[in-house]
């Protein structure tokens, strides 16, 4: 399979519950006989290093940073109020916002704070959901930070705001 997104070294992409990552390079490897391309990702908010194979980056989820448009339809997405909870335990709930972590859309990652953030009001997070809660949290900021070259103190105040001014 051939892959539909093209990186550079040095440039920034995002990688699945990761986050924001540099290519920092790009190096070929003997794997079971065949030659194969890596890309040589660095996180940027914790210098791990992720090896992805370039023929299908986009399958395991590596994409490019968001442009304003994605960041206009997170913003309304985390603006929406008609979020109804149904009483699903805390941990079938957390396994729902965990999936939709992992699949690496920055669209799932809002709707999962959103709802988290909803949630926390009318009732108390579990441990795990606080985690998650923060983990959607840094995921969005970092990201939209990157995007817009905005420090992530002042995202993050967006973001707060939403929830705080009722939108």
């Amino acid at each position: 399979m051939t892959t539909d997104v093209e990186f550079k070294v040095g440039d920034k992409a995002v990688y699945p519950v990761q986050g924001v990552v540099e290519v920092i390079r790009v190096e070929e490897k003997d794997i079971a006989g065949s030659r194969q391309r890596f890309y040589v990702l660095k996180v940027l908010h914790t210098d791990h290093k992720i090896l992805v194979p370039v023929q299908n980056a986009s399958d395991r989820g590596l994409r490019n940073v968001i442009g304003e448009d994605e960041i206009r339809e997170i913003f309304d997405i985390l603006r929406e109020r008609t979020i109804t909870f149904d009483k699903q335990t805390w941990n079938r709930r957390y396994r729902g916002f965990r999936e939709k972590i992992d699949t690496g859309s920055i669209y799932d990652v809002a709707e999962v704070l959103r709802d988290l953030y909803r949630l926390k009001t009318d009732k108390q997070l579990s441990f795990g959901e606080k985690r998650m809660l923060d983990t959607a949290r840094q995921l969005l900021v970092r990201e939209i930070g990157i995007a817009r070259a905005q420090s992530e103190e002042s995202v993050k105040n967006e973001i707060e705001a939403i929830f705080t001014a009722g939108g």
